[in-house]
């Protein structure tokens, strides 16, 4: 059978039979994708030699022999251009290189969620909610899921302005932060785009699904400022001035979250009429001054001595509760930490880019810190 169809190509080849040739070519398509099939067959268990052999066996030299490729090359070339693929061998599964996909695109979404914001969002929302407890029979599922709404709601619209931002810094991110995914190419423009729309569509889509007006306008305000703050359009993006950029995040992380949210869980999830507690005030006004804090950080020791009095507030406000609890917790937690920042801050090179940074990061350490103590404060 070998001999047979080996002798059959080189008589196609070497133009033995012109009838049989032309035949072939008009007749006999099908067949010669099985011949060259069949020849791969023996190539794969063959070695070169024996094909070698075999061929110059039914061809009679070395000549023939190299005809004969040519010819089965130009068979091949006819019959892929015509149409019919060639078949091939699969791509051996590799569950590491999906794994190491999979990984790479995680962290590429970690980075530009800016997690540290993120994280200080949730914890807010969390403290401030408990403010709204009055006993542990609060503590029931309902609670648990009001707050699972606002904390959902808010990520997306965190999501939304986080990415915003970085849409409309790509080039100063490319020197300042170039491992953000827009920055360091990640991430298309398009791709970003993509995903700040689909965000913030979810974020209106759940607030408004929920039907808490409160939640709802939180936002609707947070949209607003989120998108003035960094998009650069005439009389927008207002992060270039610092008055105005301290305002944005006082009114968002101070004002917004406080309020809106307690009033999510005392009006929405209680049914309560809203009323505007001693522990809700102390909230606002405390993250007013971190607020401040985060926005002129650039201002290292007036930033400084505004932390240093909210502590101080903190602390009076503490040691006046009635509560034995409260008041220990408070005023032994509040010290402690006006001491670690104190301390921190005089350790600071302030000509040393990365050392700012550090301190910069350890104030959003700080301000996740006071979300544990705001919900003991009675």
């Amino acid at each position: 059978m070998d001999s047979a169809l080996v002798g059959s190509f080189s008589k196609a080849s070497l133009g033995g039979n012109v009838w049989r040739r032309d035949n072939l070519h008009k007749n006999c398509f099908s067949v010669r994708v099985s011949r060259c099939r069949a020849w791969d067959i023996l190539e794969s268990y063959c070695g070169v030699g024996s094909q070698q052999h075999l061929f110059q066996r039914n061809t009679g030299g070395t000549k023939e022999k190299s005809t004969f490729y040519r010819g089965h090359d130009k068979k091949f070339l006819v019959n892929a251009t015509a149409g019919n693929p060639l078949e091939s061998e699969p791509e051996a599964y590799n569950p590491k290189s999906i794994w190491n996909s999979i990984k790479n695109a995680i962290d590429a979404f970690y980075r530009f969620s800016r997690p540290h914001t993120v994280i200080g969002t949730a914890l807010s929302i969390i403290s401030v909610s408990l403010l709204a407890v009055k006993n542990l029979s609060d503590l029931s599922p309902l609670f648990f899921t009001g707050v699972l709404e606002a904390v959902v709601a808010a990520f997306f619209m965190n999501i939304y302005i986080v990415g915003l931002n970085q849409l409309s810094d790509i080039d100063i991110d490319k020197v300042n932060k170039p491992y953000l995914p827009l920055a360091s190419g990640e991430y298309s423009v398009g791709t970003g785009i993509m995903i700040v729309t689909s965000f913030l569509i979810m974020s209106f889509w759940l607030g408004w699904v929920v039907g808490s007006w409160p939640l709802f306008w939180a936002l609707f305000v947070s949209f607003v400022l989120g998108t003035a703050y960094s998009i650069n359009l005439p009389l927008l993006r207002w992060k270039r001035s610092a008055v105005v950029a301290a305002m944005c995040i006082l009114a968002v992380r101070a004002v917004i979250v406080q309020l809106a949210f307690f009033l999510h869980m005392q009006m929405h999830v209680y049914k309560r009429p809203a009323a505007f507690s001693r522990p809700l005030i102390f909230a606002t006004a405390f993250m007013s001054f971190f607020s401040v804090v985060i926005a002129l950080f650039k201002v290292f020791w007036i930033c400084i001595s505004l932390l240093e009095m909210a502590y101080g507030v903190a602390v009076l406000l503490g040691a006046s509760s009635g509560f034995m609890l409260s008041k220990c917790v408070t005023v032994l937690g509040h010290t402690i930490l006006a001491l670690v920042l104190w301390n921190r801050a005089k350790s600071v090179d302030l000509n040393s880019k990365a050392a700012i940074t550090s301190f910069y990061m350890f104030i959003w350490k700080l301000f996740y810190a006071e979300y544990l103590l705001i919900p003991l404060v009675r």
